[in-house]
């Protein structure tokens, strides 16, 4: 049986801002040995010109693929490798993606989330769309703080949620960065840390990742009388790891019943990376075997 080629595309733009989005995809890409596609969307043509003018805007594509695929040899410094496909598209940046998540079997998609003003970059509003409503997972990165070497993936789970694909994606991405990963266990209640489900919850979870010879720590952070989300971003502020995973769509003590808050301020409110992993089957499934 032919081994299936697993992929992420990341927007790109051919610009400045766009230079640094596209050497995180690299870096990533390097590490997780996986195919990168490199997506611009152009704006769309007016409706006289792509009912009575098509051939305007193949001309404007055939530009932009030709732009972008210099920009990406500038920044590679080197030809392009078979590995890296250079694609452009025309219409709403959100709705190509969201089409490609449904249709392109990507494991997982890359974006800026910076909320700056240049040419091609999605606005918070978008972003937000573009996670809820993602068939895969979305990796979101600020262009002005990079993706440093993942060391520490930090995970926030409770005792009333699945951690299946969190984990999966978690026990992927350790292993091929040789990271370790910090489970961050919710208590609600003012009790003892010691006699707590959540502690008792994350230990479960450390064991089956010790398992897998990968090195696990676990933080109860205490949640009650406070916003979950900002329980976690001065978590984040004061012990800085590399990556955070967390689960779209989700009822639990660290969430909304959607994205809603929980999701947004974390994205947002944080300048590292986050994966956002939704509960649909995924193909990288299979990796973890």
């Amino acid at each position: 049986m032919e081994q299936k080629e697993y992929s992420i595309l990341a927007l790109i733009s051919p610009n400045k801002e766009g230079e640094t989005v596209l050497k995180e995809a690299l870096y990533l890409q390097s590490t997780l040995e996986v195919k990168l596609v490199i997506l611009n969307v152009i704006e769309e043509r007016g409706f006289f010109e792509r009912n009575f003018q098509p051939e305007e805007t193949e001309l404007a594509i055939k530009e932009a693929k030709e732009e972008l695929t210099s920009f990406v040899k500038k920044v590679l410094g080197e030809e392009i490798p078979d590995n890296i496909v250079i694609s452009v598209r025309a219409g709403n940046p959100v709705e190509v993606l969201l089409e490609k998540s449904k249709t392109d079997s990507l494991e997982f998609l890359l974006i800026d989330k910076s909320d700056t003003n240049y040419p091609g970059a999605l606005t918070k509003e978008q972003v937000d769309e573009l996670i809820s409503q993602s068939k895969c997972p979305v990796l979101t990165v600020n262009k002005d703080f990079g993706v440093p070497q993942i060391k520490n993936i930090a995970i926030p789970i409770d005792i009333t949620q699945s951690t299946k694909k969190r984990l999966l994606w978690a026990q992927f991405l350790a292993k091929k960065h040789d990271a370790k990963i910090t489970i961050l266990s919710a208590l609600k209640a003012n009790i003892d840390v010691e006699k707590s489900l959540a502690l008792k919850n994350a230990q479960k979870i450390q064991q089956l990742l010790n398992e897998h010879d990968i090195e696990c720590d676990i933080k109860i952070l205490k949640v009650y009388n406070q916003d979950s989300h900002q329980v976690i971003l001065e978590y984040v502020k004061e012990e800085n790891p590399e990556l955070l995973i967390i689960r779209t769509h989700q009822e639990s003590i660290f969430s909304n019943s959607n994205i809603g808050k929980f999701v947004s301020e974390i994205v947002h409110g944080s300048k590292l990376p986050v994966f956002t992993v939704n509960y649909t089957p995924n193909p990288v499934d299979s990796l973890f075997l």
